[in-house]
C-alpha cells in the first residue's frame, strides 16, 4: 500500500503540470462523480481504510466536533446501504464539501512513524 505522503507527492506533482492536469484532472472528477460515495452523504477521507496504526492515530487526533461529523455521516451510509437506498439529490454532499479532512493528520502520522523507525534502526559505531 502506498503511504499517504507519497500520493500527495504525485497529485502535486501532477497539479504543478499545466498540461498533465488538464488530462488528469478532469478523468478524476468524472472517477470521483460514479464512485458514488457522495450519494450516501460520505467524504473520499471517509473510505480510507482504518485498520492501519497511522491511521488509528490520525483518526484519535481529529477533533471531536470533526470526529463526530465523520462517525455520523459513515452511520448513515450504512443506514443508506441497509435500507438500499440513496441521499436525495439536495442532501447529497456537493463535490466543494468533500474536503480531505484527515489528510494533514495522516500526514503528522507518518513523518511520526517514519522518525520512529528510524531511531528504532539506528546503529551507533564507537
Amino acid at each position: 500500500m502506498a503511504s499517504m505522503t507519497s500520493i500527495v507527492k504525485a497529485a502535486d506533482f501532477v497539479l504543478s503540470r499545466p498540461t498533465l492536469s488538464k488530462v488528469i484532472v478532469p478523468i478524476a472528477q468524472k472517477f470521483t462523480a460514479y464512485a458514488g460515495y457522495r450519494e450516501m452523504g460520505l467524504k473520499y477521507n471517509d473510505l480510507l481504510i482504518e485498520e492501519t496504526p497511522v491511521m488509528q492515530k490520525a483518526i484519535k487526533r481529529l477533533p471531536s466536533s470533526v470526529s463526530y461529523a465523520r462517525n455520523y455521516r459513515i452511520l448513515t451510509a450504512h443506514q443508506l446501504s441497509l435500507s438500499h437506498q440513496l441521499l436525495p439529490a439536495d442532501k447529497a454532499l456537493k463535490p466543494e464539501e468533500d474536503d480531505h479532512y484527515l489528510i494533514p493528520y495522516i500526514l503528522e502520522a507518518e513523518k511520526e512513524a517514519f522518525e520512529k523507525a528510524e531511531l528504532d534502526n539506528i546503529e551507533v559505531k564507537a
